[in-house]
Formats: C-alpha cells, structure tokens, sequence
C-alpha cells in the first residue's frame, strides 16, 4: 500500500522506476531534448534537476553520487563538462515541458523535456521580452519636475525669437521693394523731366523763327504795294 507516498509510482516497481528514470535522465544529459508523457517528463523533473544543482560543484564525492543515480560514466561525465558549465548562472528550473498533443492508440498527452539553457530560439524570446520599459521612481520624478520649468523657459524663448524673426522678416522685406519702386518711379519722372527740357528749346525757338519770319514778311509787303502803284502809274500813260 503506498500510505502517503505522493509521488507518481507510474504503475512499476520500484527498481524499474529507477532504471526507466536513470535512462531517461541519461539521454536528456546527453540529446538535450526527450520527447515522452506528461507524467514521464515531470517525474523526470523531479530526478534528474538535484543531479545538474549538484554537478556543479566538481569533486569526487558530488561525481560519485551523480554515478549512483545514472549508472553511465558517460552521462556523468556530460553533465559535470557540459551541462554544468552552461547552467552555472541559472538558480534552479534546468528544464522545461512543452505539450504537443495526445499520441494516437491511448491518447496519452505527449510532451517535450528539454534544457532550457540548450534552446536557442526560446533565449532569444526571452531576452526580447525581458528588454521593456518601465517607469522611473520617485526621486527621479522629482528631479524631472525641478528641470522642466527651466526646459520650458527656453524652449519658450526660442520659440519667441523665432517668432520674431518670422514677423521681422516681411517688414524688412516690403520697405525694400517700396524703396525700389519709389526708386523706379522718381527715375521715370526725371526721364520725363529730362524729356520736356530738351522739348522746351525747340519749343522756344519755333516762336523766334516766326518773329523773325514776320519782319521779312512786313518788309516784303512795301515792296509789293510799291510794285502795284508802278504798274497802275504805266497803265494811266
């Protein structure tokens, strides 16, 4: 009768249990991965992990008592080169279960027992998952609160000055082209005024040209008359 004996007897005797395990602990030593029942693997759990926690201190007596459990020198001497090296850092939980479904025939749930430290694709999700943000504490919040006014202040005073220089630029930019059409303008009337100038002679001179016409027009006019009162004076005699 098992009388409070709560582990799983996994319907053998005892010294098959033993032996099954041993094996079982021996080929995950060496293959890194088992693929065998649910309640294989987790008996297997509970038997080979105080073997790796114990191969990590290297010395006779730690190998002697690992040979007790495995009966294979070369599953021992994995574990204590290989095995313990690579999981010298982790605290505990040197394997992991992953469920692949029921195996058809008895629809025993079937499973993966693989070393962790072993399983590249998992690490690598791991340290993806592990690399988040959080938030800060306190302290820190208090020093960001004690910097933040004076980040605001200047970023108000840059945004200030270039506001300014933004607003300044179009004045600047319209009195210059005023000037240049106020320029362009007083140019055009100076070529205006510089027109009527050189007009202005021609203008004046025309008037003398016809003062003088009118003298020589007043002097021909007695000549004339002079040569009608001739030819009337002939006519008459």
């Amino acid at each position: 009768m098992r009388h409070g004996k709560k582990f799983n007897h996994l319907g053998r005797q005892a010294p098959h249990r033993k032996a099954m395990l041993a094996n079982m602990a021996c080929s995950l030593i060496e293959h890194k991965r088992v693929n065998t029942t649910v309640a294989k693997a987790k008996a297997l759990k509970k038997f080979v992990e105080p073997l790796i926690t114990k191969s990590k201190t290297d010395s006779t007596h730690s190998r002697r008592t690992c040979f007790r459990y495995l009966r294979s020198k070369e599953a021992v001497t994995e574990l204590f080169r290989e095995v313990s090296v690579k999981v010298a850092d982790r605290p505990g939980g040197y394997t992991r279960i992953l469920k692949t479904g029921f195996r058809q025939g008895d629809n025993a749930e079937m499973c993966f027992i693989e070393l962790v430290d072993y399983n590249e694709n998992m690490l690598k999700d791991s340290k993806k998952k592990t690399s988040s943000r959080r938030r800060r504490g306190g302290a820190k919040k208090d020093d960001t609160v004690a910097t933040t006014p004076v980040e605001e202040t200047v970023e108000a005073t840059e945004a200030d000055t270039k506001a300014e220089v933004v607003e300044d630029a179009p004045t600047e930019e319209a009195p210059a082209a005023g000037v240049v059409e106020d320029v362009v303008e007083e140019a055009k009337v100076e070529e205006v005024k510089t027109e009527a100038t050189e007009d202005a002679p021609a203008e004046e001179a025309a008037p003398e040209a016809k003062a003088e016409a009118a003298p020589e027009e007043k002097k021909d006019a007695p000549n004339e008359e002079a040569d009608n009162s001739d030819e009337e004076e002939k006519k008459e005699e």
